[in-house]
């Protein structure tokens, strides 16, 4: 055990250190792809003892790589032989919920579902919500500015945070645990850190903003045969149901048909035949009259030939059932092993032609390849997962530079939720300007002029090139 180890294990204690076996049984990324091999892993217990490690790193430059839920796909949190992994998982507290300002005071490791589960024992609603909600953590939610499926309606992980608690590289500690929803008081320090990986500063604590509770949920598939009529149903649906609609996730067929397959697991609610599935959802407040006025926006729709056939979830069960098609991460990166995962913005309309240009362009290098498409539609973004049979660094980068040369061209948006961890440093060029880019450098510099806190990530090296 070096020097350094020892000093942090005085602060954090004996079981706020794991090396060895213990350090290489966990993951550092999903889906996992071999031990953790980090020097050692380092679990401080509260705010103050992550200030004393982090003052104590600065000091001996020793590089630091946080560690969240381990659900981040940019491979981010993956750490070399000579890093030190910072895991906030024993600082899960949570105080109760504030019903009168509707607030929640968290530690960072607190997975987003327990806040999901306190909300509504209060009869309130934590709208972020993710496939990955069991296990991603409220810090590493805040530091990718997390997405999920209800941005359409109630906005990015950042939309839903309104105080945090933060420790500089230095160990200075930035509390800032307001929790009013308008402070015009001069800059908005939160926003330095929500978004930005863990390169500026370890979020250590937050006061999350809840929502009222709906009082009606009403969820439907529905078939489409035309990406046009889908654009259109997107705003009719929106026009009709008055801002209520909280989300509209598109599945290709490639994703619809991979995930039913024989229908023994989801069974099959819409044959197959269709090119495109839409699972559109919205809450409200009338119990009563809600379901009506959905219905009557999906006739309306079907009425001018926009949709081809739906299913609506007559219960709770029904719709979580129908959520749980579209949720079937594992179900479709089985299929696709090895896969490689992409998750992009661009303009609705490009969307159907860009799909179309990608596929083209895989098919003529791996005739045999396989590839999913779904998404957050309703706010530009869809996932593509793309599999040909090998994740050698070769065929990788001819992969990454199918997809973002054919997305840079469209001023489209290499990440539009997952980060940028190290998967996508080379391509932050198709998708930022080089004084953007230089400007993010004068930020980090200025905040951890060392380089220890998530080196490596997000920033390319002074001087690169999108290749």
């Amino acid at each position: 055990m070096t020097a350094l180890i020892k000093a942090i294990e005085k602060i954090v204690g004996p079981a706020g250190v794991l090396t060895g076996e213990d350090v290489a049984s966990r993951s550092d990324s999903w889906p996992p792809t071999g031990g953790c091999r980090a020097m050692a892993v380092v679990r401080p217990a509260n705010t103050q003892e992550v200030a004393k490690v982090l003052m104590l790193c600065h000091q001996q430059g020793q590089a630091i790589v946080t560690h969240g839920g381990i659900t981040g796909l940019v491979k981010g949190a993956v750490a070399s032989p000579d890093e030190l992994v910072l895991s906030l998982e024993r600082m899960n507290g949570m105080e109760q919920v504030d019903t009168t300002n509707r607030t929640l005071s968290v530690e960072a490791g607190v997975p987003l579902q327990r806040v999901q589960e306190a909300a509504e024992l209060s009869g309130l609603l934590f709208p972020l919500d993710l496939g990955a909600r069991g296990s991603a953590t409220v810090g590493g939610t805040m530091s990718t500015n997390a997405g999920g499926n209800g941005v359409i309606r109630y906005g990015m992980m950042r939309e839903q945070v309104l105080g945090i608690e933060a420790v500089l590289a230095d160990g200075t500690i930035i509390s800032s645990m307001n929790g009013v929803i308008k402070n015009n008081t001069g800059y908005d320090l939160k926003q330095l850190f929500i978004g930005s990986e863990g390169t500026l500063g370890i979020i250590t604590r937050a006061v999350l903003r809840l929502r009222p509770a709906p009082r009606s949920q009403n969820t439907a598939l529905v078939a489409i045969d035309d990406f046009d009529k889908l654009a259109e149903f997107l705003k009719a649906m929106d026009a009709s149901l008055g801002g209520t609609m909280s989300a509209f996730e598109v599945m290709w067929n490639d994703f619809y048909s991979l995930i039913i397959d024989d229908g023994k697991k989801h069974g099959t609610p819409l044959d197959l035949s269709h090119p495109f599935y839409v699972l559109i959802e919205a809450t409200g407040g009338d119990a009563e009259t809600d379901p009506e006025r959905f219905e009557q926006a999906l006739h309306s729709a079907f009425e001018i030939d926009l949709l081809s056939d739906a299913v609506i979830a007559q219960s709770k069960q029904q719709r979580d059932e129908l959520w749980a098609i579209r949720d079937d991460v594992e179900g479709f990166v089985e299929r696709l092993f090895p896969p490689m995962t992409f998750d992009v913005s661009l303009n609705i309309p490009d969307m159907d032609d860009y799909v179309c240009e990608v596929r083209e362009r895989l098919a003529e290098k791996w005739p045999g390849y396989k590839m999913v498409n779904f998404g957050h539609l309703g706010d530009g973004n869809i996932h593509l997962v793309i599999g040909v049979g090998s994740l050698d660094p070769e065929t990788v980068h001819a992969v990454e530079h199918i997809v973002y040369e054919s997305l840079g061209r469209r001023q489209g948006v290499i990440s539009a939720e997952h980060g940028i961890g190290t998967e996508k440093l080379a391509y932050l060029g198709y998708s930022r300007s080089e004084p953007e880019i230089e400007l993010m450098r004068t930020i980090k510099k200025a905040m951890d002029p060392k380089n220890i806190l998530n080196p490596g990530r997000v920033l390319p090296a002074s001087g690169s090139k999108a290749t």
